[in-house]
């Protein structure tokens, strides 16, 4: 191996709560934080992103631990202690840390195997750190690797051909009412984890106005900043219903919040708009009898289970091949890196590297788009 080390450290969903990952979240964009990341010392080239689900920074650099230490310093800032984060914190090297990242562009690694926007998030950290010049030789060559790797899974594989968790089920039996969720207005109640996940896959299949509907108006902010939505307090809930097409509920409530006799009248108020009800909530927020209104479709958290459990069995096995493609690229990967003997190749690479970087970003950022 060359005498730099890539490392791979960060935090997700399986080992951080919603909590926690949501101090970490970039509010404002990547680049500042680029800006302060590349002033940690013994970074040759580096690379950030950050989703409702992770946050992962991608280094090659120079040293060791110190370089860990300072790395998690910057990913936890003031929210943690080191003796608080030790324990959500991940951190890969060399071989690990390829695996890892091959992984996650996949989508093998996310809450729900086989999403697509895990991709685009991918690129769309990549052009920041590409723009602000901040990865090289290396990176730039294992981030498209794992472009590559995520086209060849999805191309090879059926690995998100069918919805297989409860949030993704409901965004699947929405386009099947609505043909298409494009300017399709949303209204989620309850900020929890649940209403996180449907927010992220109703976005990402087009929906263009978001609104949080929550007991706690600081939670439901939260949760509608992350998704350019906005967000209204509970007692605001029935003059949203007049507006929106999909309302998902997911609240934690002890019974019942929205009633048959809550709806029909607001149905006149649509001209009988479609209105499609998902009640991911257990105990159920929603009235079972609201299936018996004109127009008015409602699905819980039973019949999204039926469509996930007849898709499941299909997933794992796809999920299967597309394991074993992310080990064979990973290993040539490392083959190509393994041929970096000495410093000095590296060295000569960053200088073409930067004799021709103007016109090689020029000539594949647009092309990103089409990976």
């Amino acid at each position: 191996m060359p005498s730099e080390t890539i490392l791979l450290l960060g935090v997700n969903h399986k080992n951080t709560p919603l909590e926690v990952r949501e101090k970490l979240a970039l509010s404002s964009g990547y680049e500042e934080p680029l800006q302060a990341l590349g002033k940690i010392d013994g970074l040759r080239e580096y690379y950030l992103l950050s989703t409702c689900n992770r946050v992962e920074i991608l280094v090659s650099a120079s040293g060791g631990d110190d370089v860990e230490k300072d790395l998690a310093g910057f990913l936890f800032g003031d929210a943690l202690s080191p003796d608080q984060y030790e324990k959500h914190l991940y951190c890969y090297r060399n071989e690990e840390a390829i695996h890892h990242l091959f992984m996650v562009a996949a989508s093998l690694d996310s809450m729900i195997v086989g999403e697509s926007q895990i991709l685009g998030q991918l690129k769309e950290a990549y052009r920041w750190s590409a723009d602000k010049k901040c990865t090289g030789p290396i990176l730039n060559k294992l981030l498209h690797k794992a472009f590559s790797v995520a086209k060849r899974v999805r191309s090879e594989t059926r690995i998100g051909s069918s919805a297989v968790s409860i949030s993704y089920a409901a965004i699947e039996l929405a386009r099947k009412i609505f043909g298409s969720l494009e300017n399709k207005r949303v209204l989620l109640i309850g900020a929890g984890e649940m209403a996180e996940l449907a927010a992220e896959h109703l976005v990402g299949n087009g929906a263009k106005d978001v609104v949080v509907a929550n007991r706690t108006l600081e939670r439901a902010l939260n949760l509608a900043k992350r998704f350019n939505g906005r967000a209204v307090g509970i007692d605001e809930l029935f003059e949203q219903l007049e507006q929106v097409d999909i309302i998902v509920s997911s609240t934690g409530a002890p019974g019942v919040i929205l009633h048959k006799e809550d709806v029909k009248p607001l149905m006149r108020n649509r001209r009988n708009k479609p209105l499609f009800f998902i009640d991911i909530a257990v105990p159920r927020d929603l009235d079972p009898t609201l299936n018996d209104l004109d127009n008015v479709y409602l699905y819980d958290i039973d019949d999204l289970n039926n469509v996930v459990e007849l898709n499941k069995a299909e997933r794992d096995k796809e999920a299967v091949k597309a394991s074993r493609i992310v080990d064979e690229e990973a290993l040539k990967f490392e083959g190509w890196l393994s041929g970096l003997v000495v410093t000095p190749t590296i060295a000569a690479l960053r200088e073409k590297g930067k004799q021709i970087s103007m016109m090689e970003l020029e000539r594949t950022l647009p092309r990103l788009k089409n990976l």
